[in-house]
């Protein structure tokens, strides 16, 4: 079965898509709610040519099926197709407006948890957040050795997400050596913050940098995910899928300045005693004692590994292929 992945012009995912070796096509798109009057008409005009664009890669590659996760760029798609058989998958538990506005187009709608049934008119297919295969590769032994982390100390992942979260960096920045006397750190910083980490990096004693695994961006998530004791993250959808596989312990700081679909996850994985919660605003300061706290009682850490892990759904992307196979009759 053939695959294409329509996306947005200028966006991150083109790489990540060729690098999987799915072929890849932009059309323009852009979002209208919440939009100022000012940019309202370039917005109208994006949307406009992106059906356009839409339609003429629909008319050329003739899909059986189409397969909607969310952002404005599949309204397009999802206008110049409506004719066509389609699935909507909603990652976050409570879905953002564009996928508020997808679901009329929607055959089956599949969701990460159950908690989301009630944002929806109609019955919802659960199927859990679906995971790249190369995650379960990856174990505690080989992850450490790919990531030259010695185990010798707790270790902690710090993850802001593809681009970083400041907030999170600069946290971790400040307080870095009190961190390091007792955890070895896997940091993901993004790119965006990467040089001020390099620099408090190389500022480092040698005893405290060999505990110091700072990285601009990761492809091999899963050896990260692998060989951590605790994950502290943004709480986007992926928290909801990567750490119940391998049942890893969250402090999760959702975003504060968009719509409160993170805080929607991390009060969900902190209800099922899987995560806990820190606001943005007090990360800094709670950071360190939260942590202490937390390996200080064995207990709690052991509770929250359970937890995390009740909430795997390793079959999940199998399910919403079944799901998708059936849609199109093939």
């Amino acid at each position: 079965m053939a695959t294409l992945w329509v996306g947005g012009e200028g966006g991150m995912e083109e790489s990540l898509v060729r690098r999987q070796g799915i072929t890849f096509m932009s059309i323009p798109a852009a979002g209208v709610h919440g939009v100022s009057l000012v940019n309202m008409p370039r917005n109208l005009t994006l949307l406009g040519r992106g059906i356009f664009a839409a339609r003429r890669i629909l008319n050329e590659f003739k899909p059986d099926v189409l397969f909607f996760t969310g952002g404005y760029v599949a309204v397009p798609v999802a206008l110049a197709g409506s004719s066509i058989p389609t699935l909507l998958f909603v990652p976050d538990i409570e879905p953002g407006l564009a996928l508020k506005s997808l679901t009329r187009f929607a055959d089956v709608i599949a969701v990460t948890t159950d908690r989301s049934q009630k944002y929806f008119r109609k019955k919802v297919l659960q199927t859990g957040y679906p995971l790249r295969s190369d995650l379960a590769l990856w174990d505690r032994q080989t992850a450490t050795r790919h990531l030259g982390v010695s185990g010798e100390l707790p270790v902690l992942l710090v993850f802001g997400g593809s681009k970083g979260a400041r907030s999170i960096n600069f946290a971790v920045m400040n307080n870095l050596r009190e961190l390091l006397a007792k955890f070895e750190i896997i940091h993901i910083s993004g790119e965006l913050d990467w040089q001020y980490v390099k620099h408090n990096r190389e500022q480092l004693p040698m005893e405290l940098a060999a505990r110091y695994h700072a990285l601009p961006y990761l492809h091999e998530m899963g050896a990260a995910l692998a060989a951590a004791d605790m994950v502290i993250s943004r709480a986007g959808a992926s928290a909801l899928g990567e750490y119940p596989l391998f049942g890893l312990p969250a402090v999760l700081v959702p975003y504060p300045h968009a719509w409160r679909y993170q805080k929607v996850n991390a009060d969900y994985l902190a209800w099922r005693g899987a995560a806990v919660t820190l606001e943005d605003r007090r990360l800094n300061d709670e950071l360190l004692v939260t942590l202490n706290v937390l390996f200080e009682n064995q207990n709690k850490l052991k509770s929250m590994r359970a937890a995390m892990f009740e909430l795997s759904h390793p079959r999940a992307a199998e399910k919403i292929a079944s799901a998708l196979i059936q849609l199109a009759g093939v």
